[in-house]
């Protein structure tokens, strides 16, 4: 059994983290911290601490998952390198390429295992739309285009919408919309960029349309705060035909709503929400994979106890970090930026 603690208990600890550590028969969850542990009511035996820096130096855990807001990430995963204990980062995994690389430096010399947590690699439209490139039937790919809407016209209280290094929706929902493109299609050669912030009193990037282009084709990451009709997910186009799917995987509003990351039907989406392939001689329903978040810790396991490849690879969570910074600098400077 490898000893677990979680950093923040917070939407990503509650939602995304614990239920599934709490699955994984090789993990056994020791502690959480959290700056307000009275409301940690769901596990009562656990220890307890008011925040990562005394869970790192006190508790017994193997492996600490971080889950605290985004300008924690860096410090908190170097203490724990440094205290001997692997580590797991929720996205965004460190604000600059720099302390990344710092970081993976750290734990090879230390001989410690660093993950970062991309859990929508999981989601079953992302699976699918693998499947469907795996198969070729919609030939040689030359357009993307990637949503993840939302009809948020008010800016809420919380810290992820407030001015800061490391908030706004290009660290919150950008580092799932890169990483599922550089999964599919690796980096590429140059980046434009608009990141602004277009609600009434937002104090942080809300918006953003991220266009990266490859020598073979175009990618179009997107997120809007004002969509309140269902909105496009994927566009997948090729020389043979093309794929559109709507709606979002359906496993964060099961695990929002209390339900248990088991049982078939786990991860399954609704028949009325699959996508649908169109080539000349027609369109079908496309049907849509089931997805679970479970198969990032059991890839984590494996990496840790079997040398197995980890699930989000060293060179891959680094060109996210830069794709976040070249968005960044393709906004100041209103023009186009190379890879």
């Amino acid at each position: 059994m490898i000893k677990t603690a979680v950093i923040g208990y917070g939407l990503s600890a509650k939602t995304f983290h614990l239920p599934f550590i709490v699955q994984q028969p090789e993990l056994e969850l020791v502690a959480i911290s959290s700056t307000k542990p009275e409301l940690i009511s769901d596990y009562p035996l656990l220890q307890r601490y008011q925040n990562g820096d005394e869970l790192i130096r006190l508790s017994d855990a193997e492996l600490v998952v971080i889950s605290s807001p985004n300008d924690s990430h860096y410090p908190l995963a170097k203490q724990a390198l440094l205290a001997g204990k692997h580590v797991l980062v929720e996205k965004p995994f460190v604000l600059t390429e720099a302390q990344g690389r710092e970081l993976f430096k750290l734990a090879e010399k230390l001989q410690l295992q660093l993950f970062v947590y991309h859990n929508r690699r999981f989601d079953g439209d992302f699976l699918t739309l693998q499947q469907l490139l795996g198969s070729n039937e919609l030939g040689a790919i030359r357009y993307f285009e990637s949503h993840f809407d939302r009809f948020r016209p008010v800016p809420r209280p919380r810290w992820r919408e407030q001015q800061g290094v490391g908030t706004g929706i290009l660290y919150d929902l950008g580092p799932h919309l890169i990483d599922q493109a550089i999964a599919l299609f690796g980096v590429p050669e140059a980046v434009t960029a608009r990141c602004r912030a277009l609600r009434q009193g937002s104090e942080t990037v809300d918006y953003f349309h991220l266009l990266l282009h490859y020598a073979d084709k175009e990618v179009v990451l997107h997120s809007s705060p004002f969509s309140a009709l269902p909105t496009t997910r994927f566009i997948l186009q090729g020389d043979n035909g093309s794929y559109h799917k709507t709606g979002l995987d359906p496993q964060e509003d099961a695990l929002r709503a209390g339900q248990k990351p088991l049982g078939e039907n786990w991860g399954l989406e609704s028949e009325a929400l699959y996508g649908v392939v169109a080539k000349a001689d027609g369109q079908r329903t496309y049907p849509t994979l089931a997805g679970n978040y479970q198969l990032f810790y059991q890839h984590l396991v494996a990496a840790l106890q079997q040398g197995k490849a980890s699930p989000v690879s060293v060179t891959q969570a680094l060109q996210g970090i830069r794709l976040i910074e070249l968005a960044q600098q393709s906004q100041q400077l209103g023009r186009t930026v190379t890879f």
